[in-house]
């Protein structure tokens, strides 16, 4: 190759040039279309302010690996911004679903009783794991700190003790005497409303409380497993002084049930939260939605298979009598929590979380216990009543608390 030649190739070789950009004596053109060949991620921006105006850099980089720069004004969107943002949108709209669930509640209520056999098929082999998947759902969204941080206090695990075994089974045997006595309604029915008040507290309660104070939910699933271990042997006994017949509760079958709705699951979020923390991260915006879905299911589910009960000539004032009796029971447990820790820092948090362990309580049990143990079926109408009942007035609380823990 002549020298002149290979002079000329090798000045051609030196010479900068940009993807998409012909240089012409060393500047660029004023109106140029540049495409770039790289994926959005490779392209950086960042703000600065000159003289008040606030200017965008984007950085290009070409397959050559030389760059440019130029500048776009404030108000211009990128394509990869687009993109990000829809992104955000639909994570949003998934992790915000647990804000619609006091209508999804009253409206798979309204849908049982329209019709049934949209729930009757969701039988009770699967309420402990439809249970199980809500206490995952808070395992996954909370710490083995969380948990320890709750055991620290047993003044608070102490008061929600007494709401769900003290106070409300007060309020059981007080309006299970007012409808006998004073309704005249039958002694089946009365036992029934006892029944309701002598069993644990509900794991919806805890569900309910991780809705509306996140860092209480370890708290109250303590309290919650703490009565539900206990309940073997405090169930029977105030069923035998209220009711006046001794229930021969399964020890060995409630205990196999703690472990099977509340420890095993709660375990298995905190080890994903703990060991997984990437794989959690891509399921969580994904457990709201299906969790409303869950809790339609808990609700619409007893409603349909006990349609017949519940529409019973004395399903109405029956309905009256559990709104009486729930309603006392919350304001109770509130009223408590407001005495007992006045002086707290977080006695708004701890009023909401013993509220819904006093209030709520573990009707299915109830349900279960009444079908197995009294031969007369009128007793299992309030526990039938009470779990749509509960359900609703709980997660009613829910849209209500939650808009002034955000203000």
């Amino acid at each position: 190759m002549a020298p002149a030649a290979a002079a000329a190739a090798a000045a051609v070789l030196r010479r900068p040039h940009l993807a998409g950009v012909h240089s012409l004596a060393g500047r660029r053109q004023p109106v140029v279309d540049r495409v770039s060949v790289l994926p959005p991620a490779t392209r950086v921006s960042w703000q600065r302010g000159s003289g008040g105006v606030a200017m965008r850099r984007r950085l290009w980089v070409s397959a050559s690996g030389s760059m440019e720069q130029d500048d776009v004004g404030e108000d211009a969107v990128l394509p990869s911004q687009v993109v990000e943002e829809g992104k955000v949108d639909l994570l949003k709209i998934l992790r915000s679903a647990n804000t619609v669930i006091p209508h999804i509640v009253l409206g798979s209520t309204i849908l049982a009783l329209v019709y049934p056999p949209s729930f009757t098929w969701f039988t009770t082999r699967y309420y402990a794991p439809a249970l199980g998947f809500l206490m995952f759902s808070v395992g996954v969204n909370s710490s083995v700190k969380d948990f320890v941080e709750a055991i620290k206090r047993p003044d608070a695990i102490a008061a929600g003790y007494i709401g769900q075994f003290v106070i409300k089974p007060l309020f059981g045997f007080l309006f299970g005497t007012l409808a006998v006595a004073v309704l005249n309604f039958p002694t089946a029915l009365g036992a029934g409303i006892m029944l309701v008040s002598c069993v644990s507290g509900a794991q919806l309660s805890n569900y309910a409380t991780f809705l509306t104070d996140p860092h209480m939910a370890p708290l109250s699933i303590v309290m919650t497993a703490l009565s539900t271990a206990t309940a073997v042997f405090v169930t029977p006994t105030l069923s035998y002084f209220l009711i006046g017949q001794k229930l021969p509760v399964d020890v060995k079958g409630m205990m196999s049930s703690i472990v099977q709705i509340v420890v095993a699951p709660i375990a298995a979020g905190l080890l994903l939260n703990r060991f997984l923390p990437r794989l959690c991260a891509a399921i969580q915006p994904f457990l709201p939605p299906l969790s409303v879905f869950v809790t339609a299911l808990c609700v619409g589910s007893p409603l349909a298979i006990n349609i017949k009960a519940v529409l019973s000539p004395f399903g109405l004032a029956i309905v009256l009598l559990l709104f009486a009796f729930h309603t006392s029971s919350f304001l109770s447990g509130y009223h408590l929590a407001g005495t007992w820790f006045h002086k707290s820092a977080d006695v708004k948090a701890l009023q909401r979380t013993i509220s819904f362990e006093t209030g709520m309580q573990s009707s299915l049990l109830a349900l279960a216990l009444a079908n197995k143990f009294f031969p007369d079926p009128l007793v299992g109408v309030p526990p039938a009543i009470s779990v749509v009942l509960m359900s609703l007035m709980g997660f009613s609380l829910v849209m209500v608390w939650s808009k002034k823990t955000e203000t």
